[in-house]
């Protein structure tokens, strides 16, 4: 007669269970929409900051007249899917870039959101194939920063996207117009936000277990070893250098750091915003001594999901406290009226456009399949993507095995899981260049800095490199398995001068130079020079043997 209601006990306790996991989970994977717009804001002026920093060397890294023409990428890479390979003259590659602005500048404003998202990843990713000599590790997180985001609602504050949902005909709102939308509905959880926090976590968890594997990381060593590879260091890494013991302490408090980085799934609310402020603290720091392109920043991004509800309310209480002269709200409507009138522009545009056959296909069941498609675009396929991105950090560090297919997809679209950034064991090895070449007068010069030749150590190794991408591509051009780039480095700098200046270049060397000190005691480890290529100018471009 009892086994009844004790059989309904044992299931009210289990759905009560269940819920209350269910609440703590998507606790967990909740991120506010104000952080999901300044997320959006933040990728949207990366990838513009990502374009300004390339189009300075747009020639010499995306065209034919570089150091990878087409010709050369088609000998070298089997994969090809960017739409930089179609043109080669520097006007189309700069049309390219130009395109990849406007498109992060709507990604900015929240114009066409996940339109503008979904093509400037398209576009990234374009630019990323085109040269993969040049990429590190920020440009990997961006990439899939945006993958992420493509399945995520970013335009629904702060946007033209909001202005235009709140009246798509006329485009009236409130005072403080996209603010007001959604304002009953403060978060976001799905399994987009959840991959998207993820990522963050998995990229600290794998390079935290390869650091494991070092013995400088283990012994607090580190970044003392670190900052004597001056091509890295700048601005304050330079005097800093000579802090031993403050830098000690900055490895193990980094370190410990790295295996604490759970914490950030794991703690909510305010507890979860102050362990983020720790990391964005120690990327910050980064970016004041270290020359390592916008990774740092690419991070700093990347932590603002993390920020949930009750901070971004703190802030804007705080904010609205501050603003007694209502700079803040004058601001704010300004912007409001301009989003109104880019919502009204393309509200017309619309309608100029519909026509009757788009209303039949509204009233003959389409919307069924778009909302089948948009169930399959933001649940399953990040639910897909999610599993596969666990599978292969876990790979990267030896715990599991991805299956081929799997790889084959994660490779289409670049999501590897390979965070080695400075480990197991750091660089702490000084390596500068020098390309001297043979002038048809019988002088010599350096021709990759202008100067006159010296193989001698430099003050700062970081002055000889004209950007952190320079730097990373004369790295990769060192490795053996990248011989044949040493040639076309070396016909990149003969036809680079021969176009430039009246006095040819009959034949160019190139050498590398490093220098490895013991930070402890100051002594020199070891020094050399290597000869990477002696380049006959005079023919055409031949790879390396």
């Amino acid at each position: 007669m009892d086994s009844q209601p004790s059989s309904d006990v044992s299931s009210s306790r289990l759905s009560s269970a269940l819920n209350r996991l269910s609440a703590a989970l998507a606790a967990r994977i909740a991120v506010d929409r104000r952080a999901l717009a300044a997320f959006r804001i933040g990728l949207g002026l990366l990838l513009l900051a990502d374009l300004v920093g390339r189009s300075r060397w747009l020639t010499a890294f995306y065209t034919d007249y570089g150091v990878l023409p087409r010709n050369a990428f088609f000998a070298d890479y089997d994969t090809i899917r960017s739409v930089y390979l179609l043109a080669g003259e520097p006007w189309a590659v700069a049309l390219l870039f130009a395109v990849a602005g406007a498109v992060a500048i709507a990604l900015t404003v929240g114009y066409r959101t996940r339109l503008a998202t979904v093509i400037s990843w398209g576009l990234l990713l374009s630019l990323q194939t085109r040269h993969p000599m040049v990429l590190n590790s920020g440009d990997s997180l961006l990439l899939m920063l945006l993958f992420w985001s493509a399945f995520l609602p970013l335009g629904v504050r702060w946007s033209v996207d909001a202005v235009r949902r709140a009246d798509p005909l006329d485009g009236s709102v409130s005072a403080d117009g996209a603010a007001a939308v959604h304002q009953g509905d403060s978060a976001v959880t799905t399994v987009a936000t959840m991959a998207l926090l993820m990522q963050m976590l998995v990229m600290y968890l794998t390079n935290a277990v390869h650091k494991l594997e070092g013995d400088l990381w283990m012994s607090g060593e580190a970044i003392v070893y670190v900052m004597q590879a001056d091509q890295f260091t700048y601005l304050l890494g330079n005097p800093l250098a000579d802090f031993h013991g403050l830098l000690r302490v900055l490895t193990i408090a980094w370190v410990a750091l790295l295996f604490a980085s759970p914490l950030l799934l794991l703690s909510t609310g305010f507890p979860r915003a102050a362990i983020a402020s720790m990391f964005v603290g120690m990327h910050l720091g980064m970016a004041v001594t270290m020359r390592i392109g916008l990774f740092p920043i690419v991070v700093v991004v990347g932590f603002i999901p993390f920020f949930q509800t009750p901070v971004w309310n703190t802030a804007e209480r705080v904010v609205d406290r501050l603003d007694g002269r209502g700079a803040l709200a004058h601001w704010r409507s300004r912007l409001a009226d301009g989003g109104r009138a880019i919502a009204s522009l393309d509200a017309s545009v619309s309608r100029s456009i519909a026509s009757d056959r788009i209303d039949g296909l509204r009233e003959s069941g389409l919307p069924v399949s778009l909302s089948r498609g948009r169930v399959l675009f933001t649940t399953i396929l990040p639910c897909v993507f999610l599993v596969l991105m666990v599978l292969s950090s876990a790979q990267a560090v030896g715990y599991a095995e991805t299956p081929d297919p799997a790889e084959d997809v994660l490779e289409a679209v670049e999501m590897d899981q390979h965070w080695r950034m400075f480990a197991p064991d750091p660089a702490y090895t000084t390596r500068w260049f020098a390309m001297p070449a043979t002038l048809e007068d019988g002088s010599t010069w350096d021709v990759f800095h202008d100067a006159p030749v010296t193989l001698d150590r430099p003050v700062r190794a970081e002055t000889t490199y004209p950007t952190s991408r320079w730097r990373k591509y004369l790295s990769n051009v060192y490795t053996a398995n990248n011989e044949n780039h040493r040639s076309y480095l070396a016909n990149y700098l003969c036809d680079d001068w021969n176009r430039t200046h009246e006095t040819a270049v009959e034949s160019v060397t190139i050498y590398q130079m490093y220098e490895r000190t013991d930070p402890i005691n100051g002594t020199i480890e070891a020094e050399n020079e290597v000869k990477l290529i002696e380049y006959d100018c005079s023919g055409e471009l031949v790879q390396n043997e």
